[in-house]
């Protein structure tokens, strides 16, 4: 049973099965959001969900940057991600069309600005809008 259904721009339906959500910032104790910081963060996410999901490939949604008129501190200026970081495990039916007992799987890193489960059409434009049947890789059931 999957937690959620993502209707993707290609017409393809991918099913959410596990989600991991977390503050983008928790536990940042001093500084301020910054390049650095948020490619560390991103770099992190992006290895804990290598991790987590073994065998499955990981996709990046490339997250905005909001870089708000402010003065550059020691480590540039500030540059901010949306407030929840996202990693999810999600499977469709197989990409090859002739592959019987098989599913397509991916791991997805995204950034968004609530903790709302992505469902429907209603998810992300990033999500909606990922290449499937580039990214994911079918799996024997």
């Amino acid at each position: 049973m999957s937690l959620a259904r993502v209707a993707l721009t290609s017409g393809r339906t991918v099913e959410l099965s596990e989600l991991h959500l977390s503050s983008t910032y928790g536990g940042v104790l001093e500084g301020y959001p910054c390049k650095p910081l948020n490619d560390m963060r991103i770099e992190r996410l992006v290895r804990s969900a290598a991790q987590s999901f073994p065998g499955a490939p990981v996709h990046l949604i490339t997250p905005p940057r909001d870089r708000p008129d402010q003065y550059a501190g020691a480590f540039g200026p500030v540059e901010v991600l949306p407030a929840v970081s996202c990693v999810g495990a999600f499977s469709s039916e197989a990409i090859a069309p002739d592959r019987v007992l098989h599913r397509s799987r991916l791991t997805v890193v995204w950034f968004q600005p609530t903790s709302l489960v992505p469902s429907g059409c209603e998810a992300e434009s990033g999500l909606r809008e990922m290449a499937w049947e580039q990214l994911a890789q079918d799996e024997e059931l």
